[in-house]
């Protein structure tokens, strides 16, 4: 009997105990939800997964969720190695810190379950670039056009179309193509290597042409104009764009996803008397420095555009005013000529890329008693002191003084302000953004709110949360946390 009773004690004798199998990730129209606990996971069991990051409340979040489960739905069905997935940065405050996601939505590939090397999707907003974006990268970027028929219709097939000639195969001029079809995933991508093509074209170099239906002429980009895929990516977004791109809820995204760091801004009202004289001359000043400077038409009758009317201080008093902006230091300038003509746009655009400009510098006296009381005063003279100071972290209210919205939320930051007012590791601050300027890209609604951790020269941390003092307090308590820790 013990004899029987051990023998059913050996291995392979009974019933075997099961295997734990994880619950399926939940999925949102064909996205899958994604957190902190389960986005490893995700990583694995995807070759492919792009991640949309985004905030619940953001209106670019929303508008973009539609498109981005069409394409979800149709990479689904179309290859298995595919997947699309997103994370509510407002819930996963982790995931968004160790991507450092600052704006929303985000896009981003992991390939092969790789979390540190993931691939920023930029400028894609629409279902069928999503699409096309991820197929660029699982096969070639460009059709192959062998035949002068397949030529000749590819050019008439969209509205805009870019075609590269390779005529000496030794450069990188193809590497450089090839990835530049990868980044912009909103127009057909043809590659001509055939004789006959390049013959019938009048082709003799590496060349890279831009046909737009809409209009007479192409552009063509020659190999020497090309150094890295930067280069060609910012040519073909340029020839992409009109000379000027008048601004609006639908052409912002394309006018800062242009990798040209140069922007100016005509702000005029299109009905005025003088506005066809102004734009005949600043589109003339377009024209002359295309490829370097981005021009824009804002429409000071549009009332829509308010948020840029705001960021940099124009009011109707002011209008017409040209305005400059380079994006990669945050620094504008004003055109200091009252009469917006093409000698003084020239000019302008001349002395600023030659760097004779000077930077346009707003900012209120500095109150006697800044300093003095729970919530500090700041203005654009002793911002940075405050805000990037070695040793002290800063708290900042972004405010307008006109805006309900502010003048409500003035006695919670004063609450704060009292919270802590003891504490010298952190200093409670406000500024008034219509009155000075500051070295910070800005452009939310007011009130907004960032966090900026000692010892640093540009960082900063965008708060998203309930505008309350329990989640003002919360989120102070975590990033102080997370500053002490990055200090050791």
């Amino acid at each position: 009997m013990a004899f029987g009773i051990a023998q059913e004690g050996k291995a392979g004798i009974g019933p075997k105990p099961k295997k734990y199998k994880a619950p399926k990730i939940k999925e949102d129209h064909n996205v899958l939800v994604l957190t902190s606990s389960n986005f490893a996971r995700a990583l694995k069991e995807n070759k492919y997964l792009l991640v949309k990051f985004y905030i619940t409340l953001s209106a670019p979040s929303q508008t973009v969720r539609e498109a981005f489960s069409i394409a979800a739905a149709h990479l689904k069905e179309e290859n298995a190695d595919v997947r699309f997935g997103q994370v509510d940065i407002t819930e996963e405050k982790d995931l968004g810190k160790e991507f450092k996601i600052e704006a929303y939505p985000t896009f981003k590939l992991f390939i092969n379950g790789d979390r540190k090397n993931a691939i920023d999707c930029k400028g894609v907003r629409t279902a069928s670039a999503f699409v096309t974006w991820i197929n660029r990268r699982l096969g070639p970027s460009a059709t192959l056009l062998n035949t002068t028929n397949h030529y000749e219709s590819f050019i008439q097939s969209d509205k805009v179309t870019v075609v590269g000639f390779l005529k000496d195969p030794s450069s990188r001029f193809k590497e450089h193509f090839s990835e530049a079809a990868e980044d912009i995933p909103d127009f057909p991508f043809g590659l001509v290597t055939n004789e006959d093509v390049l013959l019938h074209v009048g082709i003799t170099k590496n060349k890279v042409a831009v046909y737009n239906k809409d209009k007479p002429v192409h552009f063509l980009i020659s190999e020497e104009e090309i150094d890295s895929k930067m280069d060609l990516v910012r040519l073909i977004q340029t020839y992409i764009m009109d000379v000027v791109t008048e601004y609006n809820l639908e052409t912002s995204v394309t006018i800062f996803d242009v990798p040209i760091s140069n922007h100016i801004l005509l702000f005029a009202s299109k009905t005025s008397e003088q506005f066809s004289a102004m734009y005949e001359g600043y589109e003339s000043a377009a024209l002359e420095f295309r490829g370097k400077i981005v021009f824009v038409l804002v429409d000071t009758d549009e009332s829509r555009n308010g948020r840029i009317f705001e960021y940099f201080r124009i009011t109707e008093v002011d209008t017409p005013a040209v305005r400059l902006l380079n994006l990669t230091s945050d620094t504008k300038y004003r055109m200091p000529a009252d009469d917006v003509t093409f000698e003084n746009v020239r000019s302008f655009c001349q002395k600023y890329l030659d760097g004779k400009a000077k930077p346009q510098r707003d900012s209120e006296n500095i109150p006697k008693d800044w300093d003095k009381h729970p919530v500090k005063e700041l203005v654009g003279k002793n911002f940075n002191k405050v805000a990037f100071n070695k040793s002290s972290n800063a708290f900042v209210m972004f405010y307008a003084p006109w805006s309900k919205s502010c003048k409500e939320l003035f006695p919670v930051w004063e609450e704060l302000g009292k919270r802590y007012q003891n504490n010298t590791n952190v200093t409670i601050a406000r500024i008034d953004s219509t009155a000075n300027d500051i070295q910070l890209m800005t452009l939310d609604r007011y009130p907004h709110f960032r966090f900026f951790p000692a010892g640093s020269e540009s960082k900063s941390v965008r708060y998203t949360g309930e505008k309350n003092i329990e989640e003002f307090t919360e989120f102070l308590e975590r990033e102080l946390r997370y500053s002490s820790i990055e200090k050791v």
